[in-house]
């Protein structure tokens, strides 16, 4: 109940913003990131400590649209398959949405953002932070569901103490979201990231979101980073 609390006045708020901001170029990019994102989450693999692993799409599709657009994609992509598949339960779905469509999208723009920097768009070390937002964001999204599952023992236990949902608690969850995802899933999102935003750079970076348009002269000079 509490993510839905949560989550209920992010999703408002994200229709707002998606109104505002998406240019009209973008509105089919906004189908195809929540189509994405439903079928490269499809590929789960099982992980110790209850859950699994899987990359996300979330990274790149917070860089490409912005993360409020990203929101919304992400969110359909996880409702379709609680609905459709039961993957990730139907009663999990705000939680997910939290972990997926606003920790992954938000923390993945900003990390681009502050590690780009001023560099011109078609520059490598764009593309290098583009991999490394991906690779932390998806990182962050897992240590939030470990953790959101390690406290459910505490949460929710009968009379006696025993766990009536998750049976691991914190010392299992966390190193097990983590650290399969550190080794394994998060390097698989930072390769789709960079690979993705390569493409859009090499073809047509008005696609990414606040940046500015360049012209043809400025996107063919040479980065000094």
């Amino acid at each position: 109940m509490a993510m839905w609390i949560i989550m209920i006045p992010i999703w408002y708020f994200a229709g707002k913003k998606l109104t505002a901001e998406l240019r009209s170029k973008q509105v089919p990019l906004l189908a195809l990131s929540a189509a994405f994102s439903f079928v490269i989450m499809m590929f789960n693999v099982p992980i110790p400590g209850g859950s699994t692993g899987h990359a996300v799409g979330g990274a790149i599709i917070g860089i490409v649209l912005g993360p409020w657009a990203a929101v919304i994609a992400i969110s359909v992509a996880l409702v379709l398959q609680a609905l459709m598949f039961g993957d990730g339960g139907i009663t999990a779905i705000a939680a997910n949405c939290f972990n997926m469509g606003v920790v992954m999208p938000f923390s993945a723009y900003y990390c681009y953002k502050i590690i780009s920097g001023n560099s011109i768009i078609t520059s490598s070390r764009r593309v290098i932070a583009a991999a490394v937002a991906g690779y932390i964001s998806l990182t962050l999204a897992a240590a939030f569901t470990g953790f959101e599952f390690g406290i459910q023992p505490l949460l929710h236990h009968s009379a006696s103490g025993v766990p009536l949902y998750m049976p691991y608690g914190l010392n299992v969850t966390l190193p097990a979201m983590i650290l399969e995802h550190v080794l394994g899933f998060s390097i698989l999102e930072a390769l789709i990231t960079a690979l993705i935003f390569a493409y859009i750079q090499k073809t047509d970076t008005t696609l990414l979101y606040g940046e500015k348009q360049y012209s043809k002269k400025e996107k063919t000079r040479a980065s000094p980073a």
